[in-house]
């Protein structure tokens, strides 16, 4: 327990000072390239079933991938991160650090969001929803400058969970091979859960599989959040985060999707969310906040505060419960 508690700690603190830099080759994108190879391999086998099975078949598919994924992430985490204890534990706990490191993605989160807000400072548009693009899945092209600094605001407020509070309750509770694991499973449902006609059945296992494994995470994550926005500054109104959280937390095709974002929404006074462009087709969704003022390329530093205040008091009380444990 005590490796473990140092390893959670040096590895979220390694977060925050490196981010994601692109030169240094990340398990995450492996597990991607995993994907999209097994997603290949496996389709190849339904090509000539009949038409009338083709739902059946893609979902059986699906299902497939989704444990030939997660059986191959969690044996080699296993692999690597017991030899690594087995051969010594200070090589055992660099191990872990390093993977709990590469498991969140604060900064990473923050300087691809930041990319959105200095290209919106300097009046550059186009930069700007090229920028967007690599951070969330709908069309940007159309998009205006409140469209592009609201795509940002939203995705980090989504991704305060998904990104850090998720996996980094999965560390404290499993270490680096539950944490990969859910991180498999987010990846999954970020490259085949779409609701389109080359997804809607062959990505079903990995998006419901994502709907559980975020369920509770996502209401921690909510708490968490409204309780940071009392913390960090007079930007934010606890109140009324808490109000908009406990009116729009369900405004959402998604059942967890909806919950930090309302947060967010209510913590600034600002109106998240509402129609959608995907793959060419627009998408109908509920406004989510109250539009007590316009969203501007300033509430992306915002958003980023709120989710370091959250991150930090995420972090806090994961190593509080870890320490009583082993005191007890």
């Amino acid at each position: 327990m005590r490796y473990h508690m140092t390893a959670f700690f040096l590895g979220f603190l390694m977060d925050l000072l490196l981010g994601d830099p692109c030169w240094l080759p990340h398990p995450i994108r492996l597990i991607g390239t995993l994907i999209a190879g097994a997603e290949k391999k496996i389709r190849c086998f339904g090509k000539d079933k009949a038409e009338e099975k083709k739902c059946r078949t893609e979902l059986w598919q699906g299902a497939g991938l989704v444990v030939l994924v997660l059986v191959s992430v969690v044996l080699v985490t296993s692999l690597l991160l017991l030899g690594a204890y087995w051969l010594h534990p200070y090589l055992g706990l660099a191990a872990e650090t390093v993977m709990t490191y590469q498991i969140l993605a604060v900064k990473c989160l923050k300087n691809e969001s930041m990319k959105v807000h200095k290209c919106l400072e300097a009046g550059d548009l186009q930069q700007a929803r090229q920028a967007v693009s690599m951070i969330v899945g709908r069309d940007t092209e159309c998009l205006d400058e409140e469209g592009v600094a609201k795509a940002a605001v939203e995705t980090v407020a989504e991704n305060t969970s998904d990104g850090v509070i998720a996996p980094m309750l999965y560390l404290a509770l499993g270490g680096p091979i539950l944490g990969f694991f859910y991180k498999a499973v987010n990846t999954m449902d970020s490259m085949v859960g779409y609701k389109n006609e080359r997804y809607l059945y062959f990505g079903r296992a990995a998006a419901k599989l994502d709907d559980v494994l975020n369920f509770i995470p996502a209401r921690i994550s909510a708490g968490l959040m409204i309780a940071s926005s009392a913390l960090a500054g007079s930007s934010f109104s606890a109140r009324n985060a808490f109000q908009i959280y406990r009116r729009d937390s369900r405004k959402h095709a998604s059942p967890n999707s909806a919950q930090t974002e309302s947060v967010c929404a209510g913590a600034m006074g600002v109106q998240l969310a509402g129609n959608a462009c995907y793959f060419g087709r627009i998408v109908e969704k509920p406004y989510i906040g109250d539009e007590l003022r316009s969203v501007e390329y300033e509430d992306i530093r915002r958003a980023n505060r709120l989710l370091y205040a959250t991150a930090w008091m995420c972090e806090i009380l994961c190593l509080a419960v870890m320490l009583l444990f082993l005191i007890l």
